[in-house]
């Protein structure tokens, strides 16, 4: 949903909008290997959540371009400069789960958001649209998949689920779509 907005922005207005994805600030692989934290990948403790907070903050008071960081599923990984941002651009869409948290590093994401709206979908609709996002991958097995998913990605959902009344729009999925 959130590139689809940049894209409406965009023709309306070329080069007013951009998006900043939160996923490029995931902990590289390597150090989630070190640390052992591989199987909790994607949990807000395995992102740098204050180098993201940081981030927004330059990219809001840029006079020139500034490149960040996005992740690739096909590898796994963080991937350097795989995006980057205009000093033209006016509107910035950040995008990711952990934006409205309230703990840790996540805390000082929210005081750089001008406006944050919160996408509430069904839990068992997020568990299928998981299922298949890992499966199109390919890299890992259905028992690997589903055991990630109910270990991490549906506990992270609970988590950020909480976060909702910090939003000042909520805007509710209520279909399977």
């Amino acid at each position: 949903m959130a590139g689809e907005l940049v894209s409406l922005l965009n023709a309306a207005r070329p080069g007013s909008a951009a998006l900043v994805p939160m996923d490029g600030f995931h902990m590289r692989h390597a150090k989630l290997e070190n640390l052992g934290l591989v199987d909790f990948k994607g949990a807000p403790h395995t992102f740098e959540g204050a180098e993201f907070a940081g981030f927004l903050h330059h990219i809001k008071h840029a006079k020139a371009a500034v490149s960040g960081p996005g992740y690739s599923r096909k590898i796994e990984d963080v991937v350097d400069n795989a995006f980057t941002i205009g000093a033209e651009v006016g509107v910035l869409i950040v995008e990711g789960n952990y934006l409205l948290l309230n703990q840790g590093a996540w805390a000082g994401v929210k005081r750089q958001l001008d406006y944050s709206v919160f996408i509430d979908v069904p839990r068992e609709t997020v568990r299928a649209r998981l299922l298949k996002r890992h499966a199109e991958e390919g890299l890992f097995s259905e028992e690997r998949n589903k055991a990630h998913i109910e270990r991490t990605d549906l506990p992270n959902y609970d988590l950020v689920a909480q976060s909702q009344d910090r939003a000042e729009l909520i805007i509710t999925i209520d279909s399977a779509g």
